[in-house]
C-alpha cells in the first residue's frame, strides 16, 4: 500500500512539472487539429492542442520504472499495450496537425495497427501458464473458452479502445471516466490479491501492475487540471488509444474481463448510442439522436459540459461499486 501511495504521489509531482512544459510547448508549434462543425459550442475550440496524452504516457512510464520490483511480467505487457496504441493514436495526431485536416490515418490503416497490436497481446495471453484462456465470473468461478481466447481478446482491445475515442468528445470526459475506471481497478486487484491465495509471481505480478495504473492515473489527474473546461489541450488520439489498450490489457492480463463493460458503463454507453444512430440512420433516414455519440446528443439539448461530464463520472463510480460487490459479495 505505501509503494502504491508513493507512486501515485510520484505521479502527481512529475505531471505537475511535465504538464505545462508539454502544453506550452504544443500550443507553440501550433500542434492542434481541425474542429468539426456539428455542435456550435466547439468553434471556439478551434486551435485548441492536442496530443495531451503524452503526458500520462511519459508519467506511467516513469512511474513503472522508478517502482517497479520482481515480477513484472503483468506490467510490461499493459506497458508495451499503453505505449503501442499510444504510437498509433500519435501517428493519426500527427498526420491530422501535418496536413491541417481532420482525417489522420485511414480508417483501415487505424484498425490493421489496432488488431496487429491485440493479436501479438492475445497470442502471449493464450500461451501464458500464469494467465491463459480463462475468463473469471462473478458468482460461477472461471470458464475456460480454449483457443477461442484469441478472437476473443483481439474484440476486447478493438470495442474497448474505439469506444474510449469516441467517448473523448467534451472537455475532461475521456479523462475523467477513465480515472474512475484505473482507480476502481486498482482497489479490485488489491482486494483479489488480499482474499485469495495466491502464488507468489501473480501476486508480484497483480502488484506490479497497480504501481504502473496509480502511474497512469496520476498522470491523467495531472492532463485533467489542463483539460478541464474550458480545455487548453485535447488528448488526441496518442490519449484516448492509449487509455484504451491500457484499459483493454489490465484486464486482460487479470481475466477480470466483464469489469471493461461494468466499471467502463459509460464507455460502452457512447458506443452503442453511436452505433444504434448509425444503423436506424441506414434503416430509416431517421436519427434517434440529435447527434451521436450520446453526450452530443445532451450537449444539444442544452446541457453544459461540466454538468455531462460530472453525470457520468458518478454512473462510472456508481457501477465500479457494482462491480466491487459482484465480485467480493461472499
Amino acid at each position: 500500500m505505501t509503494r502504491l501511495i508513493l507512486a501515485l504521489i510520484f505521479a502527481m509531482m512529475l505531471g505537475i512539472i511535465i504538464s505545462p512544459l508539454i502544453v506550452s510547448y504544443l500550443s507553440r508549434i501550433k500542434a492542434s487539429q481541425s474542429i468539426l462543425g456539428y455542435v456550435k459550442e466547439h468553434e471556439a475550440k478551434s486551435g485548441t492542442a492536442t496530443m495531451g496524452g503524452l503526458i500520462f504516457i511519459i508519467v506511467g512510464l516513469a512511474t513503472f520504472l522508478v517502482f517497479f520490483s520482481d515480477n513484472y511480467i503483468f506490467a510490461t505487457m499493459c506497458l508495451l499495450s499503453f505505449v503501442g496504441y499510444g504510437m498509433l493514436g500519435f501517428l493519426d495526431d500527427f498526420l491530422k496537425i501535418h496536413y491541417r485536416h481532420n482525417e489522420g490515418l485511414k480508417p483501415y490503416a487505424k484498425i490493421i495497427g489496432q488488431v496487429l497490436i491485440s493479436l501479438i497481446f492475445a497470442i502471449y495471453v493464450y500461451y501464458s501458464p500464469i494467465i491463459g484462456s480463462t475468463i473469471l465470473i462473478p458468482f460461477y468461478g472461471q470458464i475456460d473458452i480454449g483457443i477461442w481466447i484469441i478472437p476473443f481478446v483481439v474484440f476486447v482491445f478493438l470495442a474497448t479502445t474505439n469506444s474510449v475515442n469516441l467517448c473523448d468528445g467534451l472537455d475532461g470526459l475521456a479523462g475523467s471516466v477513465s480515472s474512475v475506471f484505473l482507480f476502481a481497478t486498482i482497489i479490485i486487484f488489491s482486494l483479489f490479491v488480499s482474499r485469495n491465495t495466491l502464488s507468489a509471481e501473480l501476486v508480484g505480478n497483480i502488484n506490479n501492475l497497480n504501481i504502473l495504473s496509480m502511474g497512469v492515473l496520476g498522470g491523467v489527474l495531472s492532463f485533467l487540471c489542463y483539460n478541464r473546461h474550458p480545455a487548453k489541450i485535447f488528448m488526441g488520439d496518442t490519449g484516448s488509444l492509449a487509455l484504451g489498450g491500457y484499459i483493454s490489457a489490465i484486464c486482460v492480463v487479470t481475466r477480470f474481463y466483464l469489469l471493461i463493460p461494468i466499471c467502463g458503463i459509460m464507455f460502452v454507453v457512447s458506443s452503442l448510442s453511436d452505433i444504434i444512430q448509425v444503423l436506424h440512420f441506414k434503416r430509416t433516414k431517421k436519427r434517434i439522436f440529435l447527434m451521436a455519440p450520446i453526450h452530443h446528443h445532451f450537449q444539444m439539448k442544452g446541457h453544459s459540459e461540466e454538468a455531462i461530464v460530472n453525470a457520468y463520472v458518478w454512473v462510472s463510480i456508481l457501477f465500479s461499486c457494482i462491480a466491487m460487490l459482484l465480485f467480493f459479495s461472499k
